[in-house]
């Protein structure tokens, strides 16, 4: 139950919007974001991509469903802070354990309720997303205070966050079933979601950190690279770049989402630039430029790559296309080499909570690692499966 204490959301262009404390009490700072998900709060909070972002959420009514133990995307609430209108009082679904303020107060996430988020989100809409902090308890002071604590904070553009939100040990989601394909996938914020996609398909999985090497990822012997979404600022990823143009000389098969995307179209040439509020829901309408086949799809990036709609360019690995945009705005939603076997999008194709339009792709996935195995199996010289199956049965004996 949210109380009555007082609370501030204040932007660094000055505007205050008034509230009472939700969840934990103090102060934190952030850039404030809107997200339009109708459903899925749980995974919102605890998706690393919302690392030092304060969210504001458009439905009015936010808490209904209290807060469970399966739907979580991490190990934690990332969100810098939270800002709801209407909090349920009383959550109401067989999955809860506990209230969504329960669960804010345990993490320590600062937030407010009793907001007008609708007045709020257009003005974000028409300023851009920007710094901000919420305030209660003993943080809450004079409004100029609270302003030059705002400006005081770091803004978004240059942040350089994957690492904050890395595993700091590699770890191994299994395959369902027979393992079909090995997967390196690099995380930069992973979601638990995307192994378990990966999996389900028969894929085993190995999570590195953001730190990891070449000789690192050449050591799980992939059949394929997977570059996860993530926090931050795309340019800022120099290691994560040079990681991808690393794999791209090798030809293995490579997927990337979200922040993944804006990765590999760096490592084709590409530049990337800070949007003025982002996408971020679950409602978000995307083309396939080959097919014109319409998705409906589940995003969070705040940073996009430049292009046009069905643009063909030149890159250090051949001929690349941009293969998919939004047409709310024209924004570049996805990138595919013709040369080397290689394709992002800037979106979640494990939407967790969101549509599954898009899970087809992580079929593909499977397609390219199909291919390059056949094109290995055709390239082996004369006798070598039998040198193969030879040494296996010796393995077994012994």
């Amino acid at each position: 139950m949210t109380g009555k204490t007082p609370a501030a959301l204040v932007l660094e262009d000055g505007r205050v919007f008034r509230g009472s404390a939700y969840g934990a009490q103090g102060r934190t700072l952030g850039e404030a974001v809107f997200c339009t998900g109708m459903t899925g709060y749980q995974e919102t909070l605890t998706d690393p991509s919302y690392h030092r972002q304060i969210v504001v959420q458009t439905a009015p009514q936010i808490g209904n469903t209290g807060w469970n133990d399966e739907d979580d995307e991490s190990a934690r609430i990332w969100v810098s802070g939270y800002v709801v209108r209407d909090p349920a009082r009383t959550p109401s679904n067989w999955r809860s354990r506990r209230t969504l303020d329960e669960e804010l107060t345990r993490q320590g996430v600062v937030g407010i309720a009793g907001v007008d988020t609708r007045t709020l989100t257009r003005h974000l809409r028409e300023h851009g997303a920007m710094r901000a902090g919420v305030f209660s308890g003993d943080a809450l002071t004079d409004e100029a205070a609270m302003v030059d604590q705002v400006l005081a904070s770091p803004p978004m553009k240059g942040a350089d966050l994957a690492g904050e939100v890395t595993t700091p040990q590699p770890y191994v989601v299994q395959a369902q079933g027979e393992r079909r394909f090995r997967v390196a996938a690099l995380d930069l914020g992973i979601k638990s979601n995307t192994p378990r996609q990966m999996s389900a398909r028969g894929i085993e999985v190995h999570v590195l950190p953001a730190a990891s090497t070449i000789d690192d990822l050449l050591a799980v012997e992939p059949d394929g690279v997977f570059l996860s979404n993530g926090p931050g600022d795309p340019e800022t990823q120099a290691h994560a770049i040079a990681l991808t143009e690393e794999t791209l000389r090798r030809e293995i098969p490579l997927f990337g989402i979200c922040f993944g995307n804006q990765i590999l179209g760096r490592a084709l040439g590409l530049g990337t630039y800070k949007m003025r509020y982002g996408h971020r829901g679950i409602n978000i309408p995307v083309i396939d430029v080959e097919t014109g086949k319409v998705a409906i799809t589940a995003q969070n990036h705040g940073f996009a790559l430049e292009g046009e709609p069905g643009q063909t360019f030149d890159s250090p690995f051949g001929t690349a296309k941009i293969s998919h945009y939004c047409p709310n705005d024209d924004t570049v939603e996805g990138v595919r080499c013709s040369d080397v076997p290689a394709f992002s999008v800037q979106y979640h194709p494990e939407a967790a909570a969101g549509p599954h339009d898009a899970s087809p792709l992580f079929d593909e996935f499977v397609t390219l690692m199909e291919a390059r195995a056949r094109h290995n199996r055709a390239a082996q010289p004369a006798g070598a499966d039998r040198v193969r199956v030879s040494r296996m049965t010796q393995e077994k004996k012994s």
